[in-house]
């Protein structure tokens, strides 16, 4: 199987790394894409990038790759992509899986979808510490991280994310709606994403949970990559199934 890892707000491809070499160890191929603007690729950052720039990066990846039958994950922020590639490029996915992140309709921006609080505190933060044009890291504590290894892992390699991201709409529609899709929900914090969760249950996802924080390729590695491994082999079923063998 194939895997494409999506990270995401203020995260890189790096924030995988405790859960990719878990799955090649299982015999998979594993791509952890960097969006643009974030972590090793800040330099290129800038008020202009939008959600549009980082599902052209997926898609980019899947096309240069010629990637196919690929198990799509998006963490948080990273749901707004996975959604707009499967719009983009179903043909590609074998399956797009949400893990704790957004679950759009057409339409719909990330900051929109945040609770009235929380997206408060998002334009405070960019007004006040982002020069209004940029998402300061949360604190890891929100997110359940309080293990002092793990937070001395996450918060060097942590930086702003372009609030273009946030304000631009996603566009899906029926491409999106034929990729199966799969909901892992982080029940061990604020629940921020759980609505996403009941989204998910509402379209006939199948929805797992996992008692951990938001940051679940950190805080449990091992539990999530069994999930991915799991879901992969009903994906795969599934699909011979219906091709009547």
């Amino acid at each position: 199987m194939i895997y494409v890892l999506v990270s995401g707000a203020w995260h890189g491809g790096w924030c995988w790394g405790r859960v990719a070499p878990l799955l090649r160890a299982a015999g998979h191929e594993v791509h952890t894409p960097t969006l643009t603007g974030v972590s090793d690729r800040a330099h290129l950052l800038g008020p202009h990038i939008g959600l549009s720039t980082h599902v052209e990066d997926v898609v980019r990846l899947l096309d240069t790759y010629d990637l196919t039958d690929v198990r799509l994950v998006g963490h948080s922020y990273g749901g707004q992509v996975v959604a707009g590639v499967a719009e983009r490029r179903p043909e590609r996915l074998a399956a797009r899986i949400h893990l704790d992140g957004f679950v759009p309709e057409d339409g719909d921006a990330a900051i929109d979808l945040l609770p009235p609080q929380v997206a408060t505190h998002y334009r405070e933060s960019v007004r006040d510490a982002g020069f209004g044009w940029l998402i300061p890291p949360r604190s890891l504590a929100t997110l359940g991280v309080t293990d002092e290894a793990d937070v001395a892992w996450l918060t060097p390699r942590l930086t702003p994310h372009p609030w273009a991201t946030y304000l631009e709409p996603v566009r899906v529609g029926a491409k999106a709606a034929s990729v199966p899709g799969r909901y892992i929900d982080c029940t061990d914090w604020l629940g921020v994403f759980a609505p996403f969760a009941d989204r998910a249950r509402a379209l006939g996802w199948d929805v797992r949970r996992l008692a951990t924080g938001h940051e679940a390729m950190v805080t449990a590695p091992e539990q999530l990559a069994a999930l991915l491994v799991d879901e992969g082999e009903e994906i795969a079923h599934e699909g011979k199934e219906g091709d009547g063998s």
